[in-house]
């Protein structure tokens, strides 16, 4: 999949399907999937580092977990002659400084490997976004709950359940879209909304908390494998009680150890 698909996907009513992951190994598989994009997402400062929100998560932890997500997914496309879309999020605040240090902040990521960034907001960022796309760096922006604001927000909420609130997100969204970004997120807003604003934008929209009718949906690695069991938001499904799996898994590696089964002769070298 190529920056021209995205569109494409949305004239052709093709949903879109990302996936977010943070490292090699997973990369490799979501590669071998038939998910269209992966992202790796700010949010790996709670889900690979135990942070509380994506407020910790620096360029160096972005830049570190894009190039290994990087090379997992290039392993692959030499394999199936096929290459997945990478998109690497811009972190808190990274963005936000003077036009040098925001375009190197982008630009380290595209150098890691990512062949697209995403930001948070539009407020104040539509400038900048302009300036990348112009450069030659494409832009995913991001709307709703931004996680990087969530203490502005008032928390993890749904947005723009009143009017005025409603018609902030679309124009937004229709300022993102002016601006040159090749798809907006919509996260946590209601599902009329969502639907209103794909319908008025020109790219497509990818959703998370925000209905069906969307141009595609993205979910965490490990919302969607149910490795997180003690975070079960509304929006999320699990495709497998992975948690569950890898625990049986382990725990039958330890009885064979336990009663001196593993290794095997077979396993063992003379």
């Amino acid at each position: 999949m190529n920056i021209l698909d995205f569109k494409k996907q949305k004239q052709e009513r093709r949903k879109i399907a990302m996936v977010t992951v943070y490292d090699y190994t997973s990369a490799r598989i979501a590669a071998h999937s038939d998910v269209d994009v992966l992202l790796i997402g700010d949010s790996a400062a709670m889900t690979m580092h135990g942070h509380p929100s994506t407020l910790p998560a620096t360029i160096e932890m972005m830049e570190l977990h894009t190039s290994a997500v990087v090379r997992g997914a290039q392993s692959v496309a030499r394999e199936i002659n096929g290459e997945k879309f990478v998109v690497a999020d811009l972190p808190f605040l990274s963005y936000r400084k003077n036009l040098s240090e925001n375009v190197t902040a982008a630009e380290r990521l595209m150098r890691a490997g990512a062949h697209a960034v995403k930001l948070e907001g539009a407020s104040g960022n539509i400038e900048f976004v302009r300036h990348l796309v112009e450069s030659g760096v494409p832009v995913m922006g991001h709307i709703g709950l931004t996680p990087q604001s969530v203490n502005q927000l008032g928390g993890f909420r749904v947005q723009g359940r009143d009017v005025s609130d409603a018609e902030k997100l679309l124009a937004a969204a229709q300022a993102l879209d002016s601006a040159g970004a090749f798809c907006v997120v919509l996260e946590c807003v209601p599902s009329a909304l969502a639907r209103q604003i794909t319908r008025a934008l020109s790219v497509p929209t990818i959703g998370i908390g925000a209905g069906p009718d969307t141009d595609g949906q993205v979910l965490v690695w490990q919302d969607l494998l149910g490795l997180n069991t003690e975070f079960r938001p509304r929006f999320v499904r699990s495709y497998c009680s992975g948690a569950q799996i890898f625990t049986e898994a382990l725990n039958a590696y330890a009885r064979d150890v336990a009663g001196g089964e593993f290794p095997s002769l077979q396993e063992s070298y003379e």
